[in-house]
């Protein structure tokens, strides 16, 4: 997303032919040196004719029957995660986004018009070149030539995207997992600063700043932490509009000053801790108050500062790679802010978005940009919709009983069937007659989002999926292992090459009769099978024999005995059932599977170690024995241990033998290798604050005071809040240490929160804490702080009035701020 190398790589046109069926009429700037007759009819699919437009994609250079020719039309672009597991012989994916269109025309034979246009791009966010290619298809369509493709091409590769912030793995989590439209501002505005400072050593003007205003809430309640502003109210409104004055004064911004979590940086009665400075004319920084959420008058005090006469611990005042006093201070030019509450100052757009324009035919268009999309992740995708096709009361599941997709023998919910299928190899077809091609499509790339953990946690999907597959050529991507394709064609499901038949249009969902033979289980490892007869699930020989009889399933209740309606994948499914019933968005559905892949993981990892003896996949799991910190998968006792275990044995001994397998040990240790945080395992040790109800003092002060000794700079701040989403409590877990009855436990956890506060991404999940929590930290921070102060004083005083002092000093700080 550097902005180097071409967006578009090709740009295709297909037309159909009453005489000779779909041809390929333009290709641009060059041929792609394979098969035309197979473009053309992946551009131009079954029954388009039926539809009067229709969204289709396909990828190339796949596999060598779609493998393209010109090598030096694709430049070499920077290395990214996308083809990190690709050869350096293989090409790298190429995504195509294809419009076809039908336009009735009663003076041509058969009575339409029916055209297809097709970009090819290295983006998986193919979904942004809509706009831009329904122009040129329109255009093509009113002056047919080879100049309507290279003004697309031309269009396109025009965008500039050299300004947009490239987030990495942690980077990318965290913002998903926000809602919040200003999660990571500052590597947004730290651009524009860049460039009105350039402006003015030039000798030029820089750009108009405009006056800032805070919103407020006119409903919102009032903390605790807001009562010292609440009394200070008419110093207040004076302060804010002497601070709009002089602010709408200055066009350039000031540098802002280093400070630290210890400089005096809070409120004199310690209602309130001030982690940044509201007036963002004059030192363009964003500036937040714990003490308030967003839109709280807690969050509007750029006054109250100017009222007390000092300055605020900064949590901006850095780039997004240091903090304040740290590294070199960087700062940003004032950027309109909107009326949403949701947007801190100097921001006036979605942050999970670069906004930037397409120019075509003196149209700007403008472009939404995603920028935490990972490599599986290919154009909109909906998970919602693929969960709610597949889980109504219609929906059937047919066919004979595998172990590495019934887990929960009969009552195997058709979307865990599928997770399974898809991590286990398995030849998936997803059927869609009559129905448009391109809602076909969403739901193979929906698939391999399911299984990739929406791309955050396995890979290797994208690279087996068609999401939209012809009869041209059809012996070839059947042929290819694990497909996972979409077709529309119901000839297929006759021909019988597909393991698990996904029917859309009447929610069927069907194993093939003769996947066992096709798919011979595996056999459970002999240290494994004692944990199945002890949590008395079925063992994968005893389904195999007893669900099938000449290719049919046969009821017994030795294969019912291994269905459990209380099983965890059922329990899982109809919590997100209910969430998606109760109107909960797409944001929290792909967390939730991107969460459940990630356990899956380390369940797999702990797999290993009891059938194997080790394991690539995870940290070795281990106690927390004699002061040394515990790693591995969390359970919340040894008997869920032994049966999760046992109940996911199949599933994952089928997976052992995929490449997504080979990808994740891969993975695995080049995130170990390149990971912030380093020497103890950060998920076990969140985990056991999370679920474990019997901790020891001892392992709580050393997991958190392991986090505070490697939570040091910004690197490891969001590898910190990557594991800590909000949907899941955020910093609630580390929260409860402020409660601690050992003062070194809550000391330990308020340096944990101040360097969080260094940064504007910490600021942000401090401010989700509510206010009880947000007040603990308040009060033992400045309680400490201000012993700190003491201490340097009494350390610089006369011994006569040290001793004198001492005790009353202890008794004001002995509680830690409690």
């Amino acid at each position: 997303m550097a902005g180097k190398g071409q967006h578009c790589s090709f740009v295709l046109l297909a037309e159909f032919d009453i005489d000779s069926g779909a041809q390929l009429t333009y290709q641009f700037p060059q041929p792609l040196g394979t098969d035309e007759g197979l473009l053309a009819n992946l551009m131009l699919p079954d029954g388009a004719e039926r539809h009067l437009e229709d969204w289709t994609i396909f990828f190339l250079n796949q596999t060598p029957f779609n493998t393209i020719a010109p090598v030096l039309a694709l430049e070499t672009p920077e290395p990214n995660e996308a083809h990190q597991g690709r050869s350096e012989t293989q090409p790298e994916l190429l995504y195509v986004l294809n419009l076809v269109r039908t336009k009735h025309d009663k003076s041509v034979r058969r009575g339409a018009v029916v055209k297809a246009m097709a970009i090819c791009t290295r983006h998986p966010f193919i979904q942004i070149f809509k706009p831009v290619l329904l122009l040129a298809l329109d255009d093509y369509f009113s002056a047919p030539s080879q100049d309507c493709l290279a003004r697309l091409f031309d269009a396109i590769n025009s965008m500039d995207i050299a300004a947009a912030p490239v987030l990495n793995r942690y980077e990318k989590l965290v913002m998903r997992a926000s809602e919040r439209k200003d999660i990571f501002a500052e590597k947004f505005a730290f651009k524009g600063a860049t460039e009105n400072n350039l402006a003015v050593q030039n000798g030029l003007s820089p750009g108009p700043l405009k006056p800032q205003h805070k919103t407020t809430s006119s409903s919102g309640s009032h903390s605790s932490e807001d009562a010292i502003l609440v009394r200070r109210g008419a110093y207040a409104d004076t302060n804010r509009e002497r601070s709009t004055t002089e602010g709408s004064t200055n066009s350039l911004p000031q540098p802002p000053h280093p400070s630290s979590p210890s400089d005096s940086s809070f409120s004199l009665g310690g209602s309130a801790v001030w982690v940044g400075d509201e007036s963002v004319l004059l030192d363009s920084q964003v500036g937040v108050a714990i003490g308030g959420g967003p839109g709280s008058v807690a969050s509007g005090g750029s006054s109250t500062l100017a009222s007390r006469g000092r300055r605020s611990t900064d949590a901006s005042s850095s780039s997004s790679h240091g903090p304040a006093g740290k590294e070199h201070n960087a700062y940003s030019g004032a950027i309109p802010t909107s009326s949403d509450p949701q947007l801190r100052s100097g921001m006036s757009k979605d942050t999970h978005f670069f906004q930037t324009t397409i120019a075509y035919k003196g149209h700007q268009l403008p472009i939404k940009l995603p920028l935490s999309t990972f490599s599986e992740e290919v154009g909109e995708y909906s998970l919602i919709q693929l969960i709610q096709t597949f889980s109504t009361p219609v929906v059937t599941v047919s066919g004979p009983l595998h172990p590495h997709l019934h887990t929960n023998g009969s009552l195997t919910h058709p979307i865990i069937i599928l997770f399974n299928a898809l991590v286990t190899g398995k030849r998936i077809l997803f059927l869609g007659h009559n129905i448009p091609a391109g809602q076909v499509a969403n739901y193979v790339l929906s698939a391999c989002a399911l299984g990739s953990g929406c791309g955050a946690i396995l890979r290797g999907f994208i690279e087996r999926a068609f999401p939209y597959a012809s009869l041209a050529r059809g012996e070839d991507w059947v042929t290819t292992p694990a497909y996972i394709a979409g077709v529309t064609n119901p000839i297929f499901e006759t021909s019988g090459n597909w393991d698990l038949l996904m029917d859309i249009g009447t929610g069927r969902v069907v194993v093939h009769k003769d996947i066992h033979t096709s798919c011979p289980p595996t056999i459970t490892p002999p240290a494994i099978a004692p944990l199945v007869a002890r949590t008395g699930t079925g063992s994968e020989d005893d389904i195999t024999r007893i669900a099938t009889r000449d290719g049919k399933e046969v009821p017994n209740s030795k294969s019912d005995y291994a269905a459990k309606p209380d099983g965890l994948d059922n329990l899982f499914m109809e919590d997100l059932v209910s969430a998606i019933t109760s109107h909960f968005g797409e944001t929290l559905v792909r967390m939730r599977f991107t969460e459940y892949v990630a356990r899956f993981v380390r369940l797999a990892s702990r797999y290993e170690e009891v059938a194997v003896g080790s394991t690539k996949l995870g940290c070795p799991s281990a106690p927390f024995v004699d002061g040394s910190l515990g790693s591995g998968i969390v359970f919340p006792d040894e008997a869920a241990a032994f049966k999760e275990l046992a109940t996911n044995a199949n599933r994952i001994e089928g997976w052992r033998r995929c490449r997504s397998y080979q990808y994740c040990m891969i993975d695995f240790s080049k995130n170990q290798a390149t990971n912030a945080m380093q020497g103890f395992d950060l998920v076990h040790q969140l985990s056991r604050l999370r679920l474990v109800k019997n901790i020891t003092d001892a392992e709580v002060e050393l997991i958190v005071r392991s986090i505070a000794e490697n939570v040091q700079s910004y690197d490891q701040v969001v590898e910190l809040l990557a594991h800590t989403p909000p949907h899941a409590g955020g910093l609630q877990p580390l929260s409860f240490c402020l409660f601690h009855q050992q003062e070194s436990i809550r000391d330990a956890t308020v340096d944990i929160f101040n360097e969080l506060r260094a940064y504007p991404v910490g600021v942000i999940f401090l401010q989700a804490l509510n206010h009880f929590q947000r007040y603990a930290y308040v009060r033992q921070a400045q309680a400490r702080e201000s012993r700190t102060a003491k201490d340097q004083h009494n350390h610089l005083a006369p011994p006569s009035t040290f001793a004198s002092r001492t005790p009353s000093n202890r008794s004001e700080v002995s509680l830690g701020g409690l």
